[in-house]
């Protein structure tokens, strides 16, 4: 969900709270956007710290890794898939990659927090995904 839908909700939320039951409802719709802002501030860490416990940059499967990217995917919706967290590609911002035992890897490039496109690299050579140059919609 976008950040923007987000907060209208919860406005929407605080607004029918205090014309529906005055301040205690007001009071209640806090509370209850409290509760939502720290499961998914729970949900982050529990992600975050799984992916800290594997080797950074390493992935069982690039290829697999690759097949299941969507443009418009957020970092911690990757980090799930990729089990371990990103090595930064260096010069290049907002720019990720995980190799695999097998020398392959994928590239990533972000845009204001979202999956832009990616690149499988297997070995030396840089095979551009069909689904990573599509833009998004």
């Amino acid at each position: 969900m976008r950040a923007s839908i987000g907060w209208a909700l919860a406005a929407a939320a605080v607004a029918a709270g205090y014309f529906s039951y005055g301040w205690p409802g007001v009071a209640l719709a806090f509370t209850v956007i409290v509760f939502w802002l720290l499961l998914q501030f729970s949900r982050a860490m529990r992600t975050m710290q799984r992916a800290g416990r594997s080797p950074v940059g390493q992935v069982k499967s690039a290829v697999m890794l690759n097949s299941k990217l969507r443009v418009g995917m957020t970092m911690l919706e990757i980090l799930p898939l990729t089990g371990s967290l990103a090595q930064p590609v260096e010069g290049m911002e907002e720019t990720f990659r995980w190799r695999d035992a097998g020398g392959a890897g994928v590239r990533l490039e972000f845009a204001s927090g979202r999956l832009k496109s990616w690149i499988l690299e297997r070995g030396s050579a840089a095979l551009p995904s069909p689904a990573g140059d599509k833009p998004s919609s």
